[in-house]
């Protein structure tokens, strides 16, 4: 007896997803930077991402001008391996038009 098997192949697509095409209001970024800041506050690389997904979606010029920096370190900044100074994430915040705040832990 001869066996034969047939395999299905089906092929998963995927897309990607910018999430800066997703932030429309202000409201939408602030709440998108305090969920990193909740579910990961040791992931600084994440959170510099977050920034950097919302500065995006802000326009990345005119957060780097609001800021007082060159758009090219800016994104240099908070990319997967930037590492932004503190200063420099307060400067973005700023210019994000979004608060830090503390709380205990």
């Amino acid at each position: 007896m001869l066996k034969t098997s047939t395999k299905s192949t089906t092929k998963t697509k995927t897309i990607s997803l910018d999430v800066a095409e997703q932030l429309r209001t202000p409201k939408e970024m602030a709440a998108y930077l305090d969920a990193w800041l909740e579910e990961a506050p040791d992931d600084a690389a994440g959170i510099a991402r977050a920034l950097g997904d919302v500065a995006r979606a802000k326009g990345m010029s005119q957060v780097a001008r609001d800021a007082g920096l060159s758009r090219e370190s800016l994104y240099k900044a908070l990319s997967e391996n930037g590492n932004p100074s503190f200063a420099t994430v307060l400067k973005v915040a700023r210019a994000l038009g979004v608060r830090l705040h503390a709380e205990a832990a």
